[in-house]
């Protein structure tokens, strides 16, 4: 493969939360006005590898990168992968520009605002993975389908996961936790649990990088779990 060349009751129909925090340093602001528009996804349109990076090749999407370190890291560890990542957060954004600059990894491309956006354009069966690590957990009841573990969304990322394909999935916080293994249960016909012993999800996969959030969440206290799930069938089976 040839190098890419940076440039070329229960449905959640948005995402909820706040897009920005502390003002940006000169350095970081630079980045969004001249880096990000040139790896930005298109606003609209279908969204491929093809379209993407000139070429085909196994795609990843992540849903809220945060810091964007996982991101990076996988990109860099799979350099021949197309990676996408969404967050809407301006300054998770402007530290992911960063890693994008200093690990020259011309194999990403950001989308700044909601992954359900992304993820309704993407043509079905195109994903090889998802990654949903340490999403808000919106602990109220009342505030449950806001959650991105919910039938809609779910049903939307098997919509996109090619047969076989992957999706990730980690949170440290309890609640999440039971909420999103019963969710996952009434989606046994699209998933199947990777899972081969107990305890099995307290520890990291082989090329699962931890990120700072989930390395503080365990110094306060609070064990990170990971899953992995397999896509089952065809994508856009009806349930």
């Amino acid at each position: 493969m040839t190098a890419f060349k940076a440039g070329d009751p229960t449905t959640l129909n948005r995402l909820y939360g706040r897009s920005s925090g502390h003002k940006l340093r000169a350095s970081q602001a630079e980045l969004v006005e001249t880096l990000l528009p040139a790896i930005a996804i298109p606003e609209s349109g279908e969204i491929s590898a093809e379209r993407l990076f000139g070429q085909s090749c196994p795609l990843h999407l992540e849903i809220g990168f945060g810091g964007g370190e996982h991101l990076a890291y996988r990109a860099d560890l799979l350099p021949d992968h197309g990676f996408i990542g969404c967050e809407p957060f301006l300054n998770g954004v402007a530290q992911a520009l960063a890693h994008v600059r200093d690990q020259q990894l011309a194999n990403v491309r950001i989308h700044m605002g909601d992954a359900l956006e992304v993820l309704r354009r993407v043509a079905d069966g195109a994903l090889t993975m998802v990654y949903l690590l340490h999403p808000d957990p919106w602990p109220k009841a009342r505030h449950a389908k806001r959650r991105m573990m919910n039938d809609g969304p779910l049903d939307l990322i098997a919509a996109k996961l090619r047969q076989g394909g992957e999706l990730r999935v980690a949170t440290d916080d309890p609640t999440y936790l039971n909420w999103a293994l019963m969710v996952m249960q009434r989606h046994a016909h699209q998933f199947e649990w990777l899972v081969s012993e107990p305890g099995e999800w307290e520890r990291y996969p082989s090329g699962w990088l931890e990120t700072r959030y989930a390395a503080k969440a365990r110094r306060q206290g609070r064990m990170p779990h990971q899953f992995r799930y397999r896509r089952l069938g065809e994508p856009g089976d009806a349930p």
